[in-house]
């Protein structure tokens, strides 16, 4: 296993005290796995002090005392951070994932320190002077069969979180759970366990699965197996809400959502491979609000005299629906926010497509919604789903939205006001409650392309408002 210089260094010191450096949890998982690596746990043997753990530390770079109160210190080098522990015993005492009591102990042995982790997979350990795996657990044999399971009943079901966690590992491998875990999970879900998890907590989770998952619908129908969907209503609602064959015949709303789910995922995948990489809150808010496009069809879902199945105004039912589960997660306002156009609006790009929209109406939705992120929602809506168009990987209504946003110059934002308060200031008029009217006339005959410069809009205002 390759390892930054500076942890052989530390862990040749080690040895000169008796003691030796394992590294730890999903760095060594993601070896075997070819994955990228971007942080090391190390745990290290033989010490009997945290104190003196942080000494030896010192001589090599800075130390962080916070998480210390766990056995945990971030030490520093050359811009880079890694996390020191001594193997430790922890005891419930309480409720919460803080409700444990912490005890380091230097002396314990691989085997005994590793049952406190969650999953044979994370149990791998590679100790460092003697350049050698250590799986007390069966780690590597599970991952060679994609299972993921639980190494200590006792201790697992602790803490409920572990439910999420074995949903977003399953997602992001492939994996599947272990028949004795299912059943674990399954209990702990029945049992009402996960009602006590913070919401912060379970967003951390899902952020997991989302960001890197090549399919997150892997997660998600194990959270509906296990019925942990219970706890997210406006996505159990989809389950079994039928669609117009014609236009979805993949099946019913749910199957359509994980479909487009993983449409999204791939998508950002490609565009990573071919170097157009995204900010994180960028992915995030793609794939959440693909995850919530259609939670409107579960309330607005009906059927005609002739059989045919409508969801007549889904767009906006979807929008408190999306507030609504998005507020289960996570109290980032802003960020929930951003979402709602997103979803009030993914069927505009079709729409307007099939009405060969005019330049009016797509610069006035340029102002509602960043037309280029929309398409990029309103694309893995149309190809999640099994019409010959979307395998054909086809999406016309988008690239010709976007092109006519691109030439109009309002993909990215709205078209910028031609005059501002201070404009009508300079042509002699008193600023009054009248000023928005104003403004809000000229940017409407702005879109219609009535008015194409400031110097005909100011002749316009002086013409019709200035005597």
């Amino acid at each position: 296993m390759k390892l930054p210089v500076i942890l052989q260094t530390i862990s040749q010191t080690l040895t000169k005290h008796h003691a030796r450096a394992i590294i730890v949890g999903g760095s060594v998982r993601d070896h075997f796995l070819d994955l990228p690596i971007k942080d090391y746990d190390i745990e290290v043997y033989g010490l009997d002090s945290m104190e003196s753990l942080e000494k030896i530390l010192s001589a090599f770079g800075s130390v962080n005392h916070v998480g210390k109160s766990f056995g945990v210190l971030k030490f520093s080098h050359d811009g880079e951070e890694y996390d020191f522990s001594l193997p430790r015993r922890e005891q419930k005492v309480g409720e919460g994932h803080r409700g444990f009591d912490v005890t380091v102990d230097g002396s314990m042995s691989f085997e005994e320190a590793s049952r406190r982790r969650d999953f044979t997979i994370n149990a791998i350990g590679y100790e460092v002077k003697a350049g050698r795996f250590l799986d007390p657990f069966g780690g590597r044999e599970d991952m060679d069969q994609g299972v993921i399971r639980h190494i200590d009943e006792k201790t697992f079901v602790e803490d409920p979180l572990r439910v999420y966690r074995a949903v977003q590992f399953a997602g992001r491998f492939g994996y599947r759970l272990a028949e004795s875990t299912k059943a674990l999970c399954q209990q702990m879900v029945d049992s009402g366990m996960l009602e006590s998890l913070p919401k912060e907590r379970i967003y951390v989770e899902w952020v997991k699965l989302l960001l890197k998952s090549r399919k997150p619908s892997i997660g998600f129908e194990m959270m509906k197996e296990l019925d942990a969907l219970r706890y997210f209503p406006e996505l159990e609602a989809l389950i079994g809400v039928a669609q117009d064959p014609k236009w979805h015949p993949e099946g019913d709303v749910w199957v359509h959502t994980m479909m487009c789910l993983d449409v999204m995922a791939e998508e950002i995948a490609e565009r990573r491979q071919q170097g157009a990489e995204m900010e994180e809150s960028q992915k995030l808010k793609y794939l959440f609000a693909i995850l919530c496009h259609d939670l409107g069809k579960a309330t607005t879902t009906t059927f005609d005299d002739d059989g045919r199945i409508r969801s007549i105004g889904h767009e906006e039912a979807g929008v408190e629906l999306t507030r609504s589960l998005m507020y289960r997660l996570t109290n980032a306002h802003d960020f929930i926010e951003s979402l709602l156009p997103l979803v009030a609006h993914h069927l505009k790009p079709s729409q307007f497509y099939r009405a060969n929209a005019g330049n009016k109406a797509i610069r006035k939705l340029a102002t509602k919604v960043t037309i280029g992120e929309l398409v990029v929602v309103a694309r893995a809506d149309f190809l999640g789903r099994t019409t010959p168009e979307a395998l054909r990987g086809e999406y016309r209504a988008g690239e010709w939205l976007l092109k006519k946003a691109e030439e109009l110059k309002v993909a990215c934002k709205p078209m910028d006001n031609l005059l501002m308060g201070r404009d009508l200031i300079a042509l002699g008029l008193t600023p009054s409650a009248q000023f928005s009217e104003i403004l809000d006339e000229v940017y409407e005959l702005q879109l219609a392309d009535t008015l194409a410069s400031k110097a005909e809009a100011l002749a316009y205002v002086k013409e019709r408002y200035i005597e």
